[in-house]
């Protein structure tokens, strides 16, 4: 176990401080301000400047992801900016150093893996807390502490181009995913040697008009009860010791000066004694955007007033609390409980050579082929074949197929941002910028974001050459069907931009010669180039973008059987898709993994098991869609009709939540073989199920338990997921299968403002996706309202 350091001692070093220290053990330096003219790359690191540039000390190093191309090179630029910083840090401290992991640790030497929303796809959070370990192992090899990861935003609406970051839209399915990646990279007791930072603290996936960095118009119960559950049980269930805030405003107080988010819930509530830091430039946000703060000092005491401990990525506005202090509008006691959980943090992780913890030693990382194995898996579980008339699988042999679609023959369609292809996409895109190539762009007054939203209509082949050189042995789908079967076809047919009208002669006559029809198509999902999905990048319409939907219109006519595979990070609008498609398959973002998984299911050597971790809608107008929304709201009414869309003829999903078919096919049945089959045993739900492979193909159901207050006097989901398993079978086989949760999972914010539960009717639902539910029951279950217990329970029960 972790000896957590002793809150005396961090205390003497604080009250040896000065203000000028602390401010600088609160905010973060960039590594890039230590580059200089010269070396072989045009420029190189000159640590000594760290004197003259932050003389009081170094709290934190940010943009490290740009130091070295290997391991060796990244540690030892790290080594040796550290050694400056213990020369000019008050008691010889070293800097906390932050990196990017959700798809692996962020630089070009480390493994990469699927994104966030196709782990989730899964269901199997197993997968994700190895992919952390190995993210962790990294981290440590390397010098970095802290993994700016997971993504616990939930999403509703695709239009926000961050989805694929995320786990999807499902509180219960977050909170596993969230849970399973903290454990990954902090050992069980919060952490020896690196640390999660949960991001982004609250409701940033919940933006108005699906816009980046918009006000969110939620209640606090939605903000307590749903968007706040993945980091409530990340912070119980593994020790989540790091949060960020979002970038957004709640009842317009921003969130980076919001001390109800940062401290009342989070801290008080939630539980949470970690470090709370800045997202990037938000601290800047309360100034340049939402105007609360008219000075950088204002804007710094505004925020870590609120809770905020540290300034991110530089010291521009907490480098001026200093001057707060002097003028009384700021107490120092609060600037003194930051740097407190900072120090406590460095002494935590043996930054503070006379304040040392005794540490456990680490486990080794995965090595290459145990990370191209996790690859291969996340790859083969996450495929979601959204739908089929049996047209799939494909005979390997004996079928001539004809791929077509811009996706097809392209790698970098499979990556989405924060993986090291978009990392090194980013200098391209500055010197494009910088040098006045992108049009509307002027690089006299252009800001770094504004690279999230350029266009670079020239330097696709550019980006194209930059994930080849990362993954020189990745192949294609084209490349991979062809290495698979000898009957494969290329039309090079399609494009993800303006690529002008199809004519259907010219389709038809493309495709004569085959017997099917695999139409490759999606979105360019990143940070620079041109994408349609990425940060900064929201969608009024959130379809397939270019000629693409044309060309699958064009496609069906010719009665050819056409599988559509679908490339995306994020639900789009595929009501044109699935009513011209014999299959349709989802590629969720798999990076180099994707070809060959999607490949060998199309040619049935993988049976399809994913599951949709978000709904997809029939039409624009639906959104925001999800399946947990409240009685009264939303598509499903269990007690009755309730108003729809006049102009939609069916106002359910295209695709639901959990959906996602198989070559096999499965029934459930609740199993009372050994007694009730659905039980509230102590403080927990149980239900037994019988699970059948119906079909004489092996295959993976993936067992999904929801559950319906059906009476409260809040209102409540018309469903939400407590439990899941994945559950292989072969076929015509059987097994009895216990899936179980605490009845905590039901908790509510009351009509006091407490949590709790009330005492009465549950339906337990046992399902194979949202909208597929085969069996259910109602029991009663007795909540914190029973006779000899308080009422109710506080948020922090």
């Amino acid at each position: 176990m972790t000896t957590l350091p002793d809150p005396d001692a961090i205390k003497s070093l604080v009250s040896r401080l000065t203000v000028e220290q602390k401010i600088a053990q609160v905010t973060g330096f960039a590594v890039t301000d230590l580059f200089v003219p010269g070396g072989d790359a045009g420029f190189q690191l000159a640590p000594s400047r760290l004197s003259e540039l932050r003389p009081h000390g170094v709290g934190h190093l940010s943009l490290s992801w740009y130091l070295g191309r290997d391991a060796d090179g990244l540690k030892s630029a790290l080594d040796g900016i550290q050694q400056a910083v213990r020369e000019v840090s008050p008691f010889g401290m070293g800097a906390l150093v932050h990196n990017e992991a959700i798809n692996g640790f962020l630089h070009p030497c480390a493994e990469q893996f699927p994104t966030a929303w196709a782990q989730a796809a899964t269901w199997n959070p197993a997968l994700t807390e190895r992919i952390a370990a190995g993210a962790a192992a990294d981290m440590r090899r390397t010098g970095v502490h802290l993994a700016f990861a997971p993504v616990m935003d939930l999403n509703r609406d695709p239009r926000w181009g961050r989805v694929h970051e995320t786990y999807g839209e499902d509180p219960e399915l977050a909170a596993r995913f969230s849970v399973a990646f903290v454990r990954g990279i902090q050992d069980e007791d919060g952490g020896a040697s690196t640390l999660a930072v949960g991001k982004h603290f609250l409701g940033y996936g919940a933006s108005e008009g699906g816009l980046n960095q918009a006000t969110t118009q939620l209640g606090r119960r939605a903000l307590v009860d749903d968007y706040a559950e993945p980091f409530r049980r990340a912070i119980a269930e593994a020790g989540l010791y790091g949060v960020m805030n979002s970038y957004n405003d709640i009842d317009g107080l921003p969130v980076a000066a919001n001390r109800w988010v940062l401290t009342e819930l989070l801290r008080e509530q939630l539980g949470f004694e970690g470090l709370a830091v800045s997202d990037y430039d938000s601290v800047n946000l309360l100034r340049h955007v939402f105007h609360t703060a008219t000075t950088p000092g204002r804007a710094g005491a505004q925020a870590i007033a609120a809770g905020l401990d540290v300034e991110l990525p530089g010291d521009t506005n907490y480098s001026h609390l200093a001057e707060e202090i002097e003028a009384g509008r700021l107490d120092e006691s609060l600037l003194d409980q930051a740097v407190t959980r900072v120090l406590t943090v460095k002494a935590r992780l043996g930054l503070i050579p006379d304040v040392r913890t005794q540490r456990p030693a680490q486990p080794a990382g995965p090595e290459p082929t145990e990370a191209a194995q996790v690859r291969r898996t996340v790859a083969a579980e996450s495929l979601v074949l959204l739908q089929n008339d049996g047209t799939l699988p494909l005979p390997p042999q004996g079928l001539t197929i004809a791929v077509v679609g811009p996706a097809a023959d392209d790698l970098r369609v499979h990556f989405g941002a924060y993986t090291s292809v978009a990392h090194d996409e980013v200098p391209t895109g500055m010197r494009a910028l910088k040098e006045g190539r992108v049009p509307g762009v002027d690089p006299a007054t252009f800001v770094f974001t504004d690279i999230f939203q350029a266009r670079f209509p020239s330097d696709d082949s550019v980006f194209a050459g930059i994930t080849r050189s990362l993954h020189p042995d990745a192949p294609t789908v084209l490349d991979a069907l062809r290495d698979r079967t000898d009957s494969v076809i290329h039309v090079p047919l399609g494009s993800f931009e303006d690529g002008g009208p199809l004519e259907a002669e010219a389709v038809a006559a493309a495709v004569a010669d085959a017997d099917a029809v695999v139409a490759m198509v999606g979105e360019r999902t990143g940070w620079v180039g041109n994408n349609t999905a990425g940060e900064g990048q929201s969608t009024a319409h959130p379809r397939l973008p270019g000629n693409q939907e044309q060309l699958l219109e064009l496609l069906g006519r010719t009665g050819k059987p056409l599988v559509t595979v679908v490339v995306s990070g994020r639900p789009l609008v595929l009501t044109q898709a699935a009513r011209v498609s014999r299959a349709v398959l989802l590629a969720p973002l798999l990076g180099e993994a994707a070809a060959e998984a999607v490949a060998d299911c199309l040619l049935g050597g993988i049976n399809p098991s994913g599951k949709l971790p978000s709904t997809f809608p029939r039409d624009i107008g639906q959104l925001p869609l999800y399946h947990g929304h409240l009685f009264g709201s939303g598509y499903a009414h269990p007690t009755g009709t309730r108003h729809g869309y006049n102009d939609l003829s069916d106002v359910t999903p295209l695709y639901a939540f959990g959906h996602g078919l198989s070559y096999s096919t499965f029934d459930v049945t609740f199993d009372d073989t050994d007694g009730p089959a659905v039980e509230q045993h102590r403080d927990r739900i149980r239900a037994r199920f019988r699970v059948t492979n119906t079909s004489d193909v092996a295959g993976t159901a993936v067992l999904q338990m929801y559950a319906r207050d059906e009476d409260a006097s809040v209102v409540r989901p018309v469903r939400r997921l407590l439990a899941f398993a994945r559950v292989p079978l072969a076929g015509g086989r059987s097994t009895s299968l216990l899936l179980e949760a605490p009845v905590e999972r039901l908790f509510y914010t009351l009509p006091d403002g407490r949590r709790g539960l009330e005492s009465g009717d549950v339906t337990i639902m046992g399902a194979f996706a949202s909208d597929d539910i085969r069996c259910a029951a109602t029991i009663v279950v007795t909540g914190t309202d029973r006779p000899g217990t308080d009422a109710s329970l506080p948020y922090d029960s």
